[in-house]
């Protein structure tokens, strides 16, 4: 076997050790006893894989502590399956490197093992707050499209950042319970198998939050264009890191998503401050 070879499959070995310590940690943090019992069994092949690698290169090289680390806090914040699902793209990665290695029995076998890896991570995971990503996303997208544009019309109507910041408080906080309490009448009669108040709360919250950040510039900036600006990057942000979220733990794509949810609310912000425009000069009304 040439160096080359040897050098790639310890490059392998040295993922195998690394992710088998990365899935034994998310095993200890994971309350799901089975989910937890899938990780650690995840964690052993890894573990042997590792093994039989050595047994074609003679070393033992270490584990990316970065990369253990990386991933222990993305589970931490962001959850079990959001880290799973980052883990299980490295996997696919893995398996295609493999692929050009089947001619070594040995090899050839851990590439099939990563692939029963894949489907058991996708059927693993079971986490309520994923359960109520579709209230998640109400309350988000209707705090994204509606408020933007509301913040939009305020800041020419107005011409104030203090008056639209408390303005948009005002409103905010009203639109969230409003759409909490729909999404709670809404989960009650048509869908029986998730908890009416969880739905609410997870709705409500989603809005708090984005209405929060929105806000913020207005509280931050006496400049209001400035403030709108920067109302409009952080909505972009919120648009982006929400839908790579969402299109991780939902295979989804991102791209489509993104551009869709960012383009509509982009549209109704400036729609809201043409009208916003037009409506103080039609009427003469100054702040």
């Amino acid at each position: 076997m040439d160096a080359k070879l040897i050098e790639q499959i310890v490059r392998f070995q040295q993922n195998e050790i690394t992710e088998s310590i990365v899935y034994a940690r998310l095993a200890e943090i994971e309350k799901n006893p089975e989910n937890k019992l899938v990780l650690k069994q995840i964690s052993d092949d890894e573990h042997r894989h590792y093994e039989t690698l050595k047994k074609y290169t003679n070393q033992s090289p270490a584990p990316r502590k970065g990369k253990i680390l990386f991933f222990y806090l993305i589970a931490r914040i962001f959850g079990v399956t959001f880290g799973i699902k980052l883990m299980e793209n490295g996997e696919n990665t893995a398996q295609n490197k493999y692929a050009a290695y089947e001619n070594l029995p040995e090899i050839k076998q851990i590439a099939k093992e990563e692939d029963a890896h894949e489907q058991a991570l996708i059927e693993m995971i079971k986490e309520e707050k994923l359960d109520y990503m579709g209230s998640i996303v109400l309350g988000l997208n209707d705090a994204l499209v509606e408020f933007t544009g509301a913040l939009a019309g305020f800041t020419l109507a107005l011409h104030s950042s203090p008056l639209v910041a408390l303005t948009g408080s005002i409103t905010g906080i009203a639109a969230a319970l409003s759409m909490a309490s729909s999404e709670y009448l809404s989960t009650r009669v048509e869908d029986k198998s998730k908890h009416a108040v969880k739905a609410s709360v997870y709705t409500g919250i989603a809005y708090i939050i984005t209405v929060a950040l929105l806000i913020l510039p207005f509280v931050l900036f006496q400049n209001i264009f400035i403030a709108l600006g920067l109302t409009i990057l952080a909505a972009v942000i919120i648009i982006a890191i929400f839908n790579y979220y969402y299109s991780v733990v939902k295979n989804e794509s991102f791209k489509h998503r993104f551009l869709e949810m960012a383009i509509l609310s982009l549209s109704v912000a400036a729609i809201s401050f043409i009208i916003g425009y037009l409506l103080k000069q039609f009427t003469g009304i100054e702040a």
